[in-house]
């Protein structure tokens, strides 16, 4: 396993969608154990593929609190559906360091994929874990959560983390 760089916020290839993966392999199962590694380092809930550069249709997530066992849960070529009523989180993003933002999401959604051994599964998601994952797909999409504000919120955001850029250079 191995930590792998983090984009920020605003490279470009954050806005890059992602292909399917047409088989699960040692090396995807790698590149998830990477992830997980490098999303539990951050730290963080949720890490897209190509929140690494990778454009893969792959994102980990793991809601965990500090005080329980792992939670991590694979998701290979997702499919959201049954999107249904709205609820507003106050999500960060490990691609925007330091950045939070009150976003909409759908409250509840179905979401079809593949876990790391390649096998389908279809889970109903509610709360944090639907969050997480409609954020995370969205990364697979090329959209961030900066798209989801409006204009006045949207620079406040984009001013702050280039401020952090520019502090960490």
């Amino acid at each position: 396993m191995a930590l792998r760089e983090i984009l920020h916020y605003p490279d470009p290839r954050l806005r890059e969608v992602a292909d399917p993966v047409d088989e699960v392999t040692d090396e995807i199962r790698t590149l998830i154990e990477d992830m997980a590694e490098t999303m539990y380092d951050a730290p963080g809930v949720g890490l897209a593929a190509t929140q690494l550069g990778i454009k893969k249709r792959i994102f980990v997530i793991d809601l965990a609190g500090d005080d329980e066992p792992s939670d991590l849960r694979v998701f290979i070529n997702p499919e959201l559906s049954d999107a249904a009523g709205t609820q507003t989180w106050d999500e960060g993003c490990l691609s925007f360091p330091g950045g939070n933002a009150e976003i909409k999401r759908a409250a509840t959604i179905r979401v079809r994929a593949l876990d790391a051994n390649g096998q389908a599964f279809e889970l109903e998601a509610d709360g944090l874990m639907a969050v997480a994952i409609q954020h995370e797909n969205d990364h697979l999409n090329g959209i961030l959560m900066i798209d989801k504000l409006n204009p006045l919120k949207k620079r406040l955001l984009g001013r702050k983390m280039s401020k952090a850029q520019a502090a960490s250079v």
